[in-house]
């Protein structure tokens, strides 16, 4: 007998999902599908103080090659609450309903799941108990750990202490200041059906950047007064009393958001000792990813569910940024030699998805090809050159519309030009800047635009030089284009950090590359032109800096998401002088140049 009344309040934001409700427990949960139902079962469980619309945009997303499945937790959106509210929410009871759920949907084969907050916290309930086993066959964590494995962490940290471990152990308590809030009475329901519950869409918007639109639902202020009973009826007992034999038996992908204010990265440290089969990422984003981040979710999702299901279960991809780039698309413009072509290899490795740009076809056609070979998803060749604006308008065209929007942006094409000032020609000026700051300019501008439109971050590298900070009286045109490459990026980055989206200037000093044999130098006839390109060849080659150390710094910056890097040992130095000693480098500005 059903002793809860459904639930009234949940307004569904999912267009054409089919809805069903399901008994268990003394309560009805209501269950949205869409997708063929013939395809694998992909199921959302949504958390604090959610209703399943969390879920809406990755859904629609997954729906395209997945039989989704979403419902609503007891006592949150259109489910009924369970009477009386105390002991009615302990993990034994959800997992009752998740099983209810698996068996309606999915009656004759194991589903994916997929949890957020604390539905990926009663999601490890489900993936490490027995009864389940069988009826699982992936499980997809962000934002919210096992609590059996939580108790476990913090019992390590308790029995041996160091200065590391209660460190940890500090800053987790301290991110947990509203679990002790929510095992108070009454307050926490009184605030969310008061003004608590009027502000959290624009706290959301706010605080962890969440578009505003059709989300939270309605039924926001009954969710989290039902909901704070997750934490009274299992926090403080499973913590004491953390299951000893909490081993997932179905492979695991764990979403580690960067920017989550309420969980530390650190309680995923020892998670390889309950955890099989495991496969790690992470993201630059807050909290609610599946609300800012849902592109990214969605694709790692239906990889992880799609090499599951083909007995895979291990990434392709092994470098030492997989967990972070894998599967993003990659955007490298001047990829067919230099450090182009090197940070093209570098996100392959890591298993993003590359486009290798240059004017250079036959070039860039290499570039792609080995990519695929050393570990891209997928790669491709496109043949423009970046100075040219309308044909940069034509490539983020149709890279949008065979791609999707790039979720990095490396501007590295540009040329070199020696020679003094008064030797420079207009032409000369015109060709370095078409090419050093007009082609970041564009691509800036361009793919900057769509990252901004789609709402979901990104990141844009621009490469300047130690040239940007360093004057020099033999390249005043190359030193002005880099400067203003680095100070167009320090602009980007302020004006795009609302929007998530990174911008680094990556400043090298003398690196191996091909652009000392073909820069040009101002001034000189064709025989003197080549006699200097040759020697500055050899200083460069001497000097022996590869171009792979500048890619490993590009994404290294990516990941941690610095504004000015300066690589090689000389470009550090200049950095320095330039803002302690600047004397220093003009002083040296006037030595004459060696070659």
């Amino acid at each position: 007998m059903l002793t809860g009344a459904r639930g009234e309040g949940g307004v569904t934001v999912l267009k054409g999902a089919r809805e069903r409700w399901v008994p268990t427990g003394g309560v009805e949960l209501c269950v949205a599908e869409l997708g063929d139902p013939e395809r694998p079962t992909v199921l959302l469980v949504h958390g604090y103080p959610d209703s399943k619309e969390v879920w809406s945009k990755v859904a629609v997303r997954l729906a395209e090659d997945f039989h989704v499945v979403l419902y609503d937790v007891r006592g949150h959106g259109r489910s009924s609450a369970p009477k009386p509210l105390r002991g009615g929410f302990t993990l034994e009871k959800l997992t009752d309903d998740f099983l209810a759920v698996a068996d309606a949907v999915s009656p004759g084969r194991p589903v994916h799941l997929v949890g957020h907050d604390w539905g990926s916290v009663q999601a490890w309930e489900f993936v490490t108990v027995k009864r389940t086993e069988g009826r699982i066959a992936s499980f997809t964590s962000m934002s919210g750990p096992s609590l059996d494995h939580f108790g476990h962490w913090i019992q390590q940290r308790v029995k041996r202490p160091t200065p590391r471990r209660i460190g940890q152990l500090l800053g987790q308590g301290a991110k947990s200041w509203y679990v002790y809030l929510l095992h108070t009475p009454v307050l926490p329901e009184l605030a969310w059906r008061g003004p608590l519950g009027k502000r959290w869409p624009r706290l959301l918007s706010r605080l962890e950047n969440v578009p505003a639109g059709n989300y939270p639902t309605p039924s926001l202020p009954s969710d989290a007064a039902h909901g704070a009973w997750l934490y009274r009826d299992n926090v403080r007992p499973r913590l004491r009393r953390p299951r000893a034999d909490a081993y997932a038996h179905a492979p695991v992908q764990l979403i580690t958001p960067l920017g989550d204010a309420f969980l530390s990265e650190r309680l995923y440290d020892e998670l390889e000792l309950w955890v099989p089969q495991l496969t790690r990422r992470t993201i630059p984003a807050k909290h609610w990813v599946p609300r800012t981040r849902p592109d990214q979710l969605a694709l790692w999702i239906g990889e992880f569910v799609t090499s599951v299901e083909g007995g895979r279960p291990e990434p392709k991809a092994a470098g030492r940024h997989s967990d972070r780039f894998a599967g993003q698309l990659v955007l490298v413009t001047g990829a067919g030699s230099g450090i182009g072509r090197a940070t093209a290899y570098a996100f392959a490795e890591a298993g993003a998805r590359v486009i290798a740009v240059d004017r250079d076809g036959e070039a860039a056609a290499r570039t792609a090809e080995l990519s695929r070979l050393v570990g891209a998803t997928d790669a491709w060749a496109e043949v423009v050159d970046v100075s040219d604006d309308q044909a940069m308008e034509k490539l983020a065209a149709r890279v949008a519309t065979e791609h999707g929007v790039v979720d990095v942006l490396v501007n590295n094409a540009g040329i070199g030009l020696a020679g003094t000032f008064l030797d420079t020609t207009s032409e000369d000026w015109r060709k370095v800047l078409d090419v050093n700051l007009w082609g970041v300019i564009h691509g800036c501008r361009l793919f900057g635009r769509q990252m901004a439109n789609r709402g979901q971050g990104g990141h844009i590298v621009n490469i300047a030089s130690a040239a940007a900070f360093q004057p020099s009286r033999v390249l005043p045109a190359y030193s002005t284009s880099k400067a203003a490459v680095l100070m167009l990026s320090e602009c980007l980055r302020a004006e795009l950090a609302d929007q998530g989206i990174g911008v680094s200037a990556i400043c090298p000093g003398l690196v191996n590359t091909n652009i000392t044999s073909t820069a040009r130098f101002a001034g000189v006839d064709a025989e003197e032109e080549a006699r200097r390109q040759k020697k500055s060849a050899r200083l460069y080659g001497m000097r022996n800096y590869p171009p792979e150390k500048v890619a490993e710094a590009i994404l290294r910056a990516i990941v941690n998401d610095d504004a000015v890097v300066p690589v090689t040992p000389e470009a550090r130095g200049a950095h320095v002088l330039s803002r302690f000693a600047p004397g220093v480098l003009r002083r040296l500005a006037r030595v004459k140049s060696p070659v």
